[in-house]
C-alpha cells in the first residue's frame, strides 16, 4: 500500500505536511535515488532521504504520539538551529528516537508563554492549519492610554498588510500608571498580529505572553523554560477540539481576507 510521501513524512516527525512540501519542493528529498516531486507516493519497498540521510523502516511506522507544553522564554527562537548562536526552544526537550520535535506554529523572539510541541507531524499540521480557528490568548502589557474607542475599532476589526485583523475578545487585567495588562484572544496567529493590532491605535506592546492555546492552559508550576507532558487522555481531547472547532467554523475569525 502506497501513501504520499509527505504524510510518510510528517509521521516520521520531520514537519508539518506545509513545511514538508517546501522541502520537496527545494530537492531536499529523493526517493530511489532521484528527486522527488509533489504528488509523489511511495511504499515500503521505496528508498527515502532527506538532506541525503536515509529514511529506516523503523521511522516510518507511526511512534507513540506525545505533546509538550513548553513555556518558552524571552530570547528564544523557535528553529531548530540559529546561525546566531541564540539559544532555541529546542535545545531543552527529551530526546526522541526514530522522530523529532515538530512546533505547532512559532512564537516571535520576544514573546514568551505556552508552546506547544508533538513528534506526530499531522496532528501539527491540524492545529496550526488556518482553516482549525483554534483560539490563542495572550497576556499584553500596553504602554500608554487605551480608551474604550480603541478598544471597539480593535474588536471591530483594523486593516493590516490587506487583511483585516480584530481581537475576538479583550479582557483587562489591571496595571499602574501607563502600563495596563489586557488578556486578547485570536483565532488564527499571524506574524506579529497581537503587536501589530495594538501599534495600529498608536500603543506599544512592553511584554507578551500566550497563556493559552484552545483548550490548553499554561500550568503555574510550569516555569519559564521548563515543560510539561500531556497525557494520551489530554491528546485525545486536544485532537477532538481542533476537529469539532474546525467543523464549526469555515474560517478563522481573526483573519478575513479583503476583497479587492
Amino acid at each position: 500500500m502506497s501513501e504520499k510521501l509527505q504524510k510518510v513524512l510528517a509521521r516520521a516527525g520531520y514537519g508539518s505536511r506545509r513545511q514538508l512540501e517546501g522541502w520537496i519542493r527545494a530537492g531536499r528529498v529523493e526517493v530511489n535515488g532521484k528527486p522527488a516531486s509533489l504528488g509523489d507516493r511511495v511504499g515500503s519497498d521505496d528508498r527515502i532521504r532527506v538532506d541525503g540521510r536515509k529514511l529506516g523502516q523503523q521511522s516510518r511506522r507511526a511512534p507513540r504520539c506525545r505533546v509538550l507544553l513548553y513555556n518558552k522564554p524571552d530570547h528564544e527562537v523557535c528553529t531548530r538551529s540559529d546561525p546566531q548562536g541564540r539559544p532555541t526552544v529546542f535545545d531543552r526537550l527529551p530526546p526522541l528516537r526514530n522522530s523529532r520535535w515538530v512546533a505547532v506554529g512559532r512564537l516571535d523572539l520576544n514573546t514568551s508563554g505556552l508552546l506547544l510541541l508533538t513528534n506526530d507531524g499531522e496532528l501539527a499540521n491540524r492545529l496550526m492549519h488556518p482553516s482549525s480557528g483554534i483560539d490563542r490568548e495572550y497576556a499584553v502589557r500596553v504602554l500608554g492610554e487605551v480608551g474604550d474607542e480603541q478598544l471597539a475599532r480593535l474588536r471591530e476589526g483594523v486593516e493590516i498588510d490587506g487583511a483585516l485583523c480584530r481581537f475576538s475578545d479583550i479582557r483587562y487585567f489591571g496595571g499602574e500608571g501607563a502600563n495596563q495588562w489586557y488578556h486578547v484572544v485570536l483565532m488564527a496567529g499571524r506574524n506579529r498580529e497581537v503587536r501589530k493590532l495594538w501599534q495600529s491605535q498608536g500603543l506599544r506592546v512592553s511584554r507578551l505572553k500566550r497563556v493559552r492555546f484552545g483548550p490548553v492552559f499554561i500550568p503555574s508550576a510550569v516555569k519559564a523554560g521548563r515543560f510539561q507532558e500531556l497525557t494520551q487522555k489530554e491528546i485525545e481531547e486536544l485532537r477532538r477540539y481542533a476537529k469539532s472547532v474546525a467543523s464549526s467554523r469555515r474560517r478563522p475569525v481573526g483573519y478575513v481576507q479583503r476583497t479587492p
